[in-house]
């Protein structure tokens, strides 16, 4: 038995439940424990975590840990949200990372991943997640960093470098200060947790960089570490790539692979040729180098071919440019026709059920929700439950890391009925909510209630309720079989908003 701590980015469940899911669906109550702080200190949104607490509870949970998985952000400024709204000094923040050297004088053989997130930038103007001068100004934070790192590399086309001297002017100076501040001592964070690992007091760094674009601010500081990773000889020990919420889940699976000695050997096949060269959506680089680290993160490696493969990647891959998964009852011609969805199907039937081999299907043809044409052919073809791993949320790093992850436990532990639950959360999440209730209740209930995307009422209130009743639809028309239903024993809003939803789904057999 193995006890692992696990201190997540933030208390969605994402962050929260997904990696103790995980293991459960692998392992059962009995022979694993996965310890997380108590969620009344871990914040809420904007709200920072008890950092003094949680550092509290780090270091009694370590005495006995045989691993570690925690997040710095959290560590430091209570979240990923807060992460973007601190006034930590830099000095502050190296005295608080001090603690780090800590762990391992009480527990000198107890091994620590840890992540640090790179700060994002969004392209658009929202104040949701950012600070308040976000919301008027965000949009054009995000082009003067893009322009400016244009202008840097030499880049920059005449027209380029006039817009970028009229945002300079545009840009109210404080806010730019505030913003610009803030970034740099973040990155300053990031280079002082690499003297950790050189250290030895991190065996294992990931730095995820959550909404990702190829320039920009969020680019700009990703060298910068780069540089300095290279600079430590720390590049096999620090990996550096575009996600965030699904990094908990990868780290599980890196530990476990490390503890168990295992690394699997992992085949991607591909639903479209072009595919692994389109960079998805809020990311800054092909699909097919992304999957290379999410791979290596977990633990596992590329197989060279299918039969040497402990387990395949089956890729629903997008089209380019990439869409929303929202939107996907509209798809264009092109997106259509550069995907071959039939023989995807087949070639997933065929490898499960005629050779035997595992297979994890990561949907991310699609940003923000799965391809329901993908749903209705697995389900036609009953390997809904027969798959290995199953993502089709958010951003392309989000799904790959958590269908990959489940895949790596599934290769550990088997398929048991707690792994075929987190099958059906993926599957009344990913698909139910993703990419079909949550824009049917944001734009047919929420205006004649009041409310709107960003704002509902409450973790508990009437649009959790019409959102449990619409899943119940959904999972009744597009999930349920002869052999098996799924119930949904909760639905919450985490953040009191419509993007992510947290729900308690489980698997029944049809008597």
């Amino acid at each position: 038995m193995y006890k692992i701590a696990y201190i997540p980015l933030d208390e969605r469940p994402c962050n929260f439940n997904f990696p103790s899911m995980l293991w459960a669906s692998g392992t059962g109550p009995s022979t694993q424990n996965l310890v997380r702080p108590d969620i009344s200190i871990m914040g809420d949104k904007k709200t920072p975590g008890n950092t003094e607490k949680i550092w509290e509870w780090l270091y009694k949970e370590a005495e006995d840990s045989d691993g570690i998985i925690l997040s710095i952000d959290t560590l430091l400024y209570g979240g990923i949200i807060p992460s973007r709204l601190h006034h930590l000094t830099l000095e502050e923040c190296k005295n608080a990372l001090a603690g780090l050297s800590r762990i391992k004088e009480i527990n000198p053989d107890v091994k620590i991943y840890a992540f640090s997130l790179i700060m994002r930038c969004p392209k658009y103007s929202s104040s949701d997640e950012e600070p308040d001068y976000y919301g008027d100004w965000g949009s054009e934070i995000f082009q003067y960093g893009k322009l400016h790192h244009l202008i840097t590399a030499n880049l920059a086309s005449d027209e380029e470098r006039k817009q970028y001297e009229d945002l300079k002017q545009q840009l109210p100076q404080e806010f730019a200060d505030d913003y610009l501040s803030r970034r740099k001592i973040n990155v300053e964070v990031n280079k002082l947790v690499l003297q950790y690992v050189k250290n030895g007091s991190i065996d294992f760094l990931v730095i995820p960089q959550d909404d990702s674009a190829p320039y920009g601010w969020t680019a700009i500081d990703q060298q910068e570490v780069r540089e300095a990773i290279a600079s430590f000889d720390l590049e096999l020990d620090v990996y550096m790539y575009p996600g965030a919420d699904e990094v908990g889940c990868t780290l599980l699976a890196r530990m476990l692979n490390s503890f168990n000695k295992k690394r699997p050997l992992v085949y991607p096949v591909f639903s479209s040729t072009e595919g692994p060269s389109v960079i998805p959506l809020y990311e800054d680089r092909p699909l097919m180098e992304s999957l290379k680290y999410q791979i290596l993160a977990a633990g596992g490696l590329l197989a060279s071919n299918l039969g040497e493969a402990d387990f395949a990647l089956f890729v629903n891959s997008p089209a380019e440019p990439m869409m929303e998964a929202a939107f996907q009852d509209n798809l264009s011609t092109k997106y259509q026709v550069n995907r071959n969805l039939i023989a995807f199907a087949e070639e997933l039937e065929y490898t499960i059920c005629e050779r035997n081999i595992p297979c994890a299907v990561g949907d991310v043809a699609f940003a923000n929700g799965s391809d329901l044409a993908l749903l209705k052919l697995l389900k036609r073809k009953k390997l809904l439950f027969k798959l290995a791993g199953y993502a089709g949320w958010n951003t392309s790093s989000n799904t790959l890391g958590t269908c990959i992850a489940q895949g790596m436990l599934h290769n550990l532990y088997g398929s048991t009925e707690t792994h075929k639950n987190f099958l059906a959360l993926r599957y009344v999440e990913d698909a139910g909510y993703c990419s079909s209730v949550r824009k049917n209740v944001t734009h047919s209930i929420l205006p004649e209630w009041g409310y709107n995307y960003f704002l509902v009422d409450g973790k508990n209130g009437r649009v959790s309720e019409i959102v449990r009743e619409q899943l119940n639809e959904f999972a009744q028309e597009n999930l349920k079989d002869d052999e098996c239903e799924i119930i949904i024993k909760d639905c919450y809003m985490p953040w009191n908003r419509m993007f992510e939803v947290g729900l308690e789904v489980e698997k029944r057999v049809r008597g």
